[in-house]
């Protein structure tokens, strides 16, 4: 992977490729969870939020065999163990309960057929089309290479079978490794039904080692989500241009246009817009609502029949009501905006409370911070704020009250009046512009 930060952990879809793992494990409520590691313990344990874990270290690192008998004193003898691998990120969980149903007194093996089968191990089967054994690539034949159907190396099968089996492993191999699929052979000599499962989609078993392939199995999560979320009536300008990377939670008749980014916990209700290129983190936009190109919104709630943007930002904390507009250039954190209220032009509004048909003008700012403190600014109902305005927390503006353009509010403006700051204007006769000296 080239990098410092330990593979298992480089993100798809927004998510630790294990976080992926592990989630889906969670699905089949398990007894128990274990996580076997090598590298990188200490980064996993801070970067997982993962209580429910046992975890394993093993240490030296020889085979997948030996990284099983790390984790064989966590499980239970009359149990069924489903083995995972923390780089294969896709794999779903209708494929594993398939997979663990066909194991509850057999060995299952989850297989898939490749046309390019390099590098796995390859199944091989006797006549009766019963698999015999599996055999790795660095130690197969040229018949055997020829072989087509893979090994994933996710596997379930009774915990008392496996705690037998691998007390019994060799590392007589040209790696010099415990392998986990030489229990394949010690299984049919056992007698032991060995059951096959396939996945719905190849791209679930598929692993990375390298950032090619993490960029792969991007796209490849991404364009599954797309096809979701036009399954529940979700319009897409282009299926290969979205980015979910969290949940996206959609009602009907939505649109959302090119190139837009949704992270974290992200809801759209019925019939709202997105324009291109907006990124939306922790939000809720409400029915209705439209979103125009390059508007960004972080921990925030839009209320329906909005219009936002192009270029608007709402940090943490905003939260506006029914029909408001927040227009280009406008920044919002930590407001809320009551009904019909518009900011609609290069506005900073911060730490504030903002009344139901409220007017902001252009170029306004809350001077919300002091260098030490952050102070708040109300706004009542029906105030017109003139352009160039700055407020200056902590102020209120009464209910009715007109700021003039260019005032400077340092204290609580009246209601139904109009309140001034500017100087007065002044014209000098004869004054002269200065004029570049020449050297």
């Amino acid at each position: 992977m080239h990098s410092n930060l330990p593979k298992v952990l480089h993100p798809v879809a927004g998510k630790a490729l294990v976080s992926h793992v592990i989630d889906t494990a969670r699905s089949l409520s398990p007894q128990t969870l274990c996580l076997v590691y090598g590298h990188g313990g200490d980064t996993l344990r801070n970067t997982l939020d993962a209580p429910d874990l046992a975890w394993v270290l093993q240490e030296p690192q020889l085979g997948t065999g030996h990284a099983v008998q790390q984790a064989l004193p966590h499980l239970k003898q009359e149990g069924t163990t489903l083995i995972l691998y923390g780089d294969v990120p896709l794999i779903q969980s209708e494929t594993l309960n398939r997979l663990v149903h066909a194991a509850h007194d057999a060995l299952a093996i989850l297989t898939v057929e490749l046309s390019d089968p390099d590098g796995y191990g390859r199944i091989v089967r006797d006549d009766a089309g019963q698999v015999v054994r599996i055999v790795e690539q660095k130690d197969s034949t040229a018949a055997e290479r020829s072989i087509r159907e893979i090994n994933t190396g996710i596997m379930a099968m009774p915990t008392s079978r496996l705690d037998e089996w691998l007390g019994r492993l060799s590392n007589n191999n040209a790696q010099q490794e415990y392998y986990l699929t030489d229990i394949v052979g010690m299984a049919v000599e056992a007698g032991l039904p060995i059951r096959t499962a396939n996945p719905k989609n190849e791209w679930e078993v598929l692993g990375v080692n390298s950032k090619v392939q993490l960029a792969e199995l991007e796209r490849i999560a991404q364009r599954s989500t797309a096809e979701r979320l036009m399954e529940q009536g979700v319009r897409l300008a282009d299926p290969a241009r979205i980015d979910v990377r969290g949940s996206l939670v959609c009602g009907r008749d939505v649109f959302i246009d090119v190139n837009c980014v949704f992270e974290g916990q992200v809801v759209l209700d019925e019939a709202v817009e997105i324009g291109p290129n907006c990124v939306l983190t922790n939000a809720r936009i409400g029915a209705g609502t439209r979103l125009a190109a390059f508007t960004h919104i972080e921990d925030a709630v839009v209320g329906p029949d909005n219009k936002i943007g192009p270029f608007a930002r709402l940090r943490p904390g905003a939260d506006l009501a029914e029909d408001v507009h927040i227009g280009n250039f406008v920044e919002i954190k930590k407001t809320s905006i009551a009904a019909h209220s518009k900011v609609n032009h290069l506005a900073y509004i911060g730490d504030a409370t903002i009344g139901r048909r409220v007017n902001v003008g252009a170029g306004t700012i809350t001077c919300n911070y002091d260098g030490a403190n952050k102070f708040q600014t109300i706004i009542e109902d029906d105030a017109f704020i003139g352009s160039d305005t700055q407020l200056v927390a902590p102020v209120t503006v009464g209910r009715g009250a007109t700021l003039g353009a260019g005032t400077t509010l340092s204290e609580d403006a009246p209601p139904d009046t109009l309140t001034l700051t500017r100087p007065k204007q002044i014209s000098i006769s004869g004054w002269k512009r200065p004029v570049k000296i020449k050297k």
